[in-house]
């Protein structure tokens, strides 16, 4: 079986990926995204960023996906869209590329990226790993059972789906208050459960969220159970028990959103490729080098507090110009 030989190999094609291989191209790198999903990652189920640089009125998610993946590809980039990367193994120099292929491996080694399409294997000398993370589940009870009919981790998917119909929101950050102003263009009303009194959104967000009518606090619960209707198998009611002395609480809701954090989707490299901390995301330096030599992460999959579209893309390019380096000194 014939492998195909690149140089740069960037694994997800969210704000940081698409920024590294953007990099990596217009370094003269031979670069290919995969990209499991749609161009964006995560950031297309948000309504409207209104953070990132040079958007003073804010920019949807899809479109600001749209437009990386678009400036990627024009500097030389080449994007696999809906192609996933399903292992990872690194190749020393002068090895075989793989059980099939007897070619070996150049100066420096690299790694072999088996993906979806089991007949196109790929070797590459410099790996990126922006595989990004994934939005976090309350594993209580009747989430499992009622997901996809009335729990949801993307307003922006589903939102339309509860016009004039009444909605809870789980979470107290950014994401959360936004996503829970966003569902108020459809539902009549918006209840927003969040287990602290206060929350940890941006002050400039929970000022607006106090504006709006149409949606509740209920601050100070915890989610304990979704609740659903056995006739229609869909949701329909959550219930709430107090932090502070238990008492229960139930909303009549037909629909649950959770925006409770994220995790990391690291299992490609947690097998001894690069360090993980205890929650699961890549320890990295500060120009992306983790575990063995050409191995690089950036964005949402790595360790750091601040998860935004603006430090994805800040991490992508130093990854890509680190991985530049690496190369050249390979040569």
């Amino acid at each position: 079986m014939t492998t195909r030989m690149i140089d740069i190999a960037v694994i997800g094609g969210g704000p940081a990926g698409l920024t590294a291989g953007l990099y990596a191209a217009r370094g003269g790198a031979s670069t290919l995204i995969f990209e499991r999903q749609a161009a964006g990652g995560q950031i297309i189920t948000t309504d409207l960023v209104e953070n990132y640089p040079a958007f003073p009125d804010g920019v949807s998610g899809m479109e600001l996906g749209e437009r990386m993946a678009s400036q990627a590809t024009t500097q030389g980039a080449e994007l696999a869209l809906f192609s996933e990367v399903t292992a990872l193994t690194r190749v020393e120099e002068g090895a075989p590329l793989s059980e099939t292929d007897a070619t070996p491996a150049p100066a420096g080694g690299g790694y072999l990226l088996e993906t979806s399409d089991p007949a196109a294997p790929v070797f590459a000398r410099a790996v990126i790993v922006a595989t990004g993370a994934v939005p976090r589940k309350l594993d209580i009870p009747g989430e499992a059972a009622y997901t996809g009919r009335g729990v949801s981790w993307c307003a922006t998917c589903d939102g339309a789906f509860y016009r004039g119909k009444v909605v809870a929101v789980i979470g107290g950050g950014d994401a959360a208050l936004e996503e829970a102003m966003f569902l108020t263009k459809f539902a009549t009303k918006v209840y927003l459960v969040h287990r602290r009194t206060g929350f940890r959104a941006a002050q400039v967000i929970v000022e607006r969220l106090q504006r709006n009518e149409a949606v509740e606090q209920v601050l100070g619960y915890v989610p304990t159970e979704i609740m659903g209707d056995a006739e229609t198998g869909k949701v329909c009611g959550l219930r709430l028990a107090s932090a502070e002395d238990g008492s229960e609480r139930i909303l009549e809701v037909a629909g649950v959103f959770e925006f409770v954090g994220t995790t990391p989707i690291s299992t490609l490299v947690d097998c001894g490729l690069a360090p993980t901390d205890e929650s699961g995301y890549i320890k990295a330096g500060a120009d992306g080098a983790c575990g063995l030599p050409g191995l690089f992460a950036a964005g949402d999959v790595t360790e750091g507090t601040l998860k935004q579209v603006v430090t994805a893309a800040g991490a992508g390019a130093s990854a890509a110009h680190a991985a530049l380096h690496y190369l050249e000194t390979q040569e």
